[in-house]
């Protein structure tokens, strides 16, 4: 007996120890991908880096990109366009417009009506939809029609039958190459369009072309760039705004230049001895920007590969996918996520404003983390895992953000406001003196997403300095880019406005 229960004893230790063995084998496994996965953070993290001083050296390269596009055609990454656009609204406009914007995921139609001042702005009507996926990849004709019959249906809501000469601002958030305040030619699609036979072809005729064929009264009377509206919007209510960013699903910035800078446009016509010129920053480009694998990929996978290169950072369009490879990736790597997610796999399926969603997540448990990841097929994933993604949200945003605080320090720097000394940084032997300067800032992603306005507000204050960064204002708004498009229209001398409808 004595025997057996030394032989028990001895098997029941085996035993013991060989389940200790596999415990600790399975939690060192365990560590073992979690260190992985945590390495991976770490590498995004230094790839990520924006230190001050790289920041201050992407001001410098911005503001020389800069007067490289106005030298000449093709010499900057910047194209750095005219936009006839010399006489902005001062809150003496009268009469009744619209403009239509077409922007990257939506289009807005709008009424206002001015009586001559400022306090006096009376949008009357606006209307925003969401454009369907298939016309992004459809014809003109198609694209062009469908906008004139959404604007047929909303003048004919007015229900005035007075046959009403209607003139209209085009608000147009592409690139392109215009010849006046009311035409232009499309340069390329950005944003996910990709209408290849609408190259060259001039907008403002495009979309007069629709409205006709629809029997409409309706004078396309000119084509402006988002960012220029915004400038419109801000300016006719603060004179003090000089330049304009819209951080939508796209990116891009425009401002106020004196035309004797502009070279490459021997003898600009203008009377203010000034011009608005816009950037498309987009496709600014500098070996100093903190460019990762997970941006390689995307640009490689994108519909226009080596191009728009610093949109694919800081636009609200990408944000989302560039979280979503390195959660892939991680998932690749280590099965703290589970079972690789098919739809995890889908590129573009985590949009920014689930990133912005999970970032901000107060809950104790993050809900709204396990929630958003349940919709990418991963579930059941412990608190720490859901912590890890945030921190992945606040990586790759603040980066973003703090990229897109460089680049409206460079438009300052390249007009003499960074405090610098002298535009594009020529030192001055007397003390400047700052003056105010507003920067008008419009779209969802400053304006819906806390962390990265917060981000971006901290890292302008850092690059510029507290004496100089209490001159400068960030002034967000909405519908600025629609509105000031009408503001513009009104404000053209060659405008004929109509009665108030």
């Amino acid at each position: 007996m004595g025997k057996v229960l030394v032989m028990l004893t001895a098997v029941a230790a085996v035993v013991a120890c060989s389940v200790a063995t596999v415990m600790v084998r399975r939690r060192m496994k365990r560590r073992r991908k979690w260190r992985k996965v945590v390495g991976i953070l770490k590498d995004l993290e230094e790839a990520c880096e924006t230190p001050l001083g790289r920041l201050r050296q992407m001001v410098d390269a911005v503001a020389v990109e800069m007067q490289a596009g106005l030298v000449s055609e093709g010499g900057s990454k910047l194209k750095m366009l005219l936009t006839f656009v010399d006489d902005l609204p001062n809150g003496s406009e009268r009469g009744t417009y619209y403009a239509l914007h077409l922007g990257g995921s939506y289009f807005r139609i709008i009424r206002v009506h001015l009586s001559g001042q400022r306090s006096s702005l009376d949008v009357q009507d606006i209307e925003r939809h969401s454009i369907p996926t298939s016309l992004m990849n459809s014809t003109s004709e198609v694209l062009f029609d469908f906008l004139a019959s959404s604007l047929q249906r909303f003048i004919e809501k007015e229900g005035n039958s007075q046959a009403v000469k209607r003139e209209l601002a085009f608000t147009f958030s592409f690139p392109v190459k215009q010849t006046s305040i009311s035409s232009g030619v499309l340069i390329k699609w950005t944003k996910g369009f990709a209408i290849s036979e609408m190259a060259g072809e001039d907008i403002s005729e495009c979309l007069q072309g629709a409205l006709n064929k629809r029997g409409l009264d309706i004078r396309v009377a000119a084509l402006v760039n988002d960012t220029v509206g915004a400038l419109s919007f801000g300016h006719y209510h603060d004179p003090d705004t000089i330049a304009a960013v819209v951080f939508g699903t796209g990116s891009n910035a425009c401002y106020l230049e004196r035309t004797d800078a502009i070279i490459k446009c021997q003898n600009p016509r203008t009377t203010s001895g000034s011009m608005v010129v816009n950037m498309e920053w987009g496709n600014f480009w500098s070996s100093r920007l903190p460019r990762t694998s997970y941006d390689l990929e995307l640009d490689a996978e994108s519909m226009n590969s080596n191009d728009m290169g610093f949109e694919k950072m800081i636009g609200g369009m990408y944000l989302g996918d560039i979280v979503r490879r390195v959660i892939l990736r991680m998932s690749q790597e280590s099965d703290i996520f589970g079972p690789i997610s098919s739809i995890l796999s889908t590129p573009f399926v985590l949009r920014t404003n689930s990133v912005s969603a999970m970032h901000e997540d107060d809950t104790p448990e993050l809900q709204e983390v396990a929630k958003i990841l349940k919709e990418l097929g991963v579930s059941e994933v412990p608190l720490k895992v859901r912590k890890l993604v945030v921190k992945i949200c606040d990586v790759v945003t603040r980066r973003a953000a703090r990229l897109a605080a460089a680049g409206i320090t460079g438009i300052l720097k390249k007009v003499g406001r960074d405090g610098s000394g002298g535009e594009g940084g020529r030192k001055r032997s007397h003390k400047q003196i700052m003056r105010r300067t507003v920067v008008a800032v419009e779209g969802g992603l400053y304006l819906n997403y806390k962390m990265f306005r917060e981000y971006m507000d901290e890292a302008l204050g850092d690059i510029l300095g507290g004496k100089v960064a209490k001159h400068v204002v960030i002034k967000a708004m909405e519908d600025g880019s629609s509105i000031g498009s009408a503001l513009l229209l009104a404000s053209s001398h060659s405008v004929q406005t109509i009665p108030s409808v």
